[in-house]
This record gives structure tokens, C-alpha cells and sequence, in this order.
């Protein structure tokens, strides 16, 4: 995997950016499902951390349980890494924790997604591309455990110099947080300081010097009802 691009998703909401970028024929090299999303999505690699009782033998998981069971009894010749082996998982491999631990030398793995950014790590691949890893959610008094452990290892990430993209719409990193809020204090300022990337460059500058968005044209069209030469449609 050194150098190559990965794709990570998990089953936040913002799991959906991932299918949108299917859509616009976005590659990676490999796609790693998280949990339950292997039962959802084409995938390379699963990350299962807990030990394959637990959906098995117990309910603990609720509703992912009976997906989980379906995946880990099948037979797909895709590796699925937890903390253990079971003889009734054909996909089942033991986590290299060892190698993964010697190679970055952080032993800070709390939940599964750190789990599977700290073996990109290990691998060093090029690019990490984060969906429905968010933790945190809007208009919800509800935060998941783990944030801090998946932006530290995204730390590490970048210094080794791996390019982190992350879904719009997560929590992970402040990604969702408008730009004249992010940099705290600076948010308080009639004209806050504003920290934004544009054109793979970052940019900071006072919020009135932004450019405004690009006016909506006036006439619509319906999108797929006529045809408009040397115009292609994203969404």
C-alpha cells in the first residue's frame, strides 16, 4: 500500500459523501469498510476490532449485529481484522499489531477507526480519504468515544506527510464548522480571520476579503431534460 490512496468508511452520516464520490468516479486504491459497513459497500479490507463473539455469541452490537454475523460467517476471501481468530470466520486475520506498533511507535488505540488509520500509517500510503467517520453529530446531544484518538493518529499521518481528506459534512477535524468559526476567538471579530484551503493552498485572510459565491443563474434547467453542448453535470 505505500503510496497508494485508501478509502476508510465508517457509518457516520456523512457515510453517504463516500457513495456521491463513487458516483463522480473518484478512484481509490483501496476501500476499508468499517464494522457493519462491510455488509453495505464493495470493500478491500474490513476493520472489526472486537472479538468476533461479540456478534456471534452475544447482542451487544444491537442492530449491527445480525449484519455482522452474515459477514463475518461468509466466505469472500477478504480479510477482516480483529484482535482474535474463530475458526467459524473464514476471513478473519489477527490485526498486525506488532508491526504496526514498532513502525510508529504510538500504542493510542481506543476504537476501531484508529485502529485502521494507524495501519495506514504503518503502510504509508499516500492518501487517506475519511467517510462516516464523525463522531460527533449536529442537533444531537450525542458524542461517539474516539475523536481524540482518530485526530491524533491523523496528526501523525500528516507529519509523515500524507494527505488527509475528510468527508464535508464530518465533525472529525472541525471539517463541518463554518470557516469564519474555526479559529476560536478570531470567530468573536466584527470581520473574523478566516482559514480556508483554495486550490490546494491555504488562505487566510479577513472574512470581507473572501470572494462572494458565484451568482445562481436566473433561468433554471432541469437537470437530465435538455442538453447544453460542452456542459456536463456534476450533480
Amino acid at each position: 500500500m505505500k503510496n497508494k490512496s485508501v478509502a476508510i468508511v465508517g457509518l457516520g452520516n456523512s457515510f453517504s459523501e463516500y457513495v456521491l464520490a463513487k458516483i463522480r468516479s473518484e478512484h481509490f486504491d483501496e476501500v476499508w469498510a468499517i464494522n457493519a459497513m462491510s455488509g453495505v459497500i464493495y470493500h478491500d479490507k474490513v476493520f472489526m476490532m472486537d472479538p468476533p463473539s461479540r456478534f456471534l455469541d452475544q447482542k451487544f452490537a444491537g442492530k449491527q449485529t445480525d449484519i455482522m454475523k452474515q459477514r463475518l460467517e461468509a466466505k469472500l476471501n477478504i480479510p477482516i481484522f480483529s484482535c482474535i481468530l474463530d475458526e467459524r470466520c473464514p476471513d478473519v486475520v489477527e490485526y498486525p499489531l506488532q508491526e504496526v506498533l514498532e513502525k510508529t511507535k504510538y500504542a493510542y488505540l481506543n476504537n476501531t477507526v484508529a485502529y485502521s488509520i494507524a495501519y495506514a500509517v504503518a503502510q504509508e500510503v499516500s492518501d487517506i480519504h475519511l467517510y462516516g467517520i464523525d463522531f460527533t453529530h449536529k442537533n444531537v446531544a450525542f458524542a461517539e468515544a474516539g475523536r481524540a484518538c482518530c485526530e491524533f493518529w491523523l496528526a501523525i499521518a500528516t507529519a509523515k506527510g500524507i494527505k488527509i481528506h475528510i468527508a464535508h459534512n464530518s465533525s472529525l477535524l472541525d471539517t463541518n464548522v463554518p470557516d469564519d468559526k474555526k479559529l476560536y476567538g478570531y470567530h468573536r471579530l466584527d470581520d473574523p480571520i478566516v482559514s480556508t484551503v483554495t486550490q490546494g493552498s491555504m488562505l487566510i485572510t479577513r472574512k470581507s476579503k473572501l470572494e462572494p459565491p458565484n451568482p445562481i443563474e436566473e433561468k433554471p434547467n432541469i437537470v437530465g431534460r435538455e442538453d447544453i453542448a460542452g456542459v456536463t453535470y456534476e450533480e
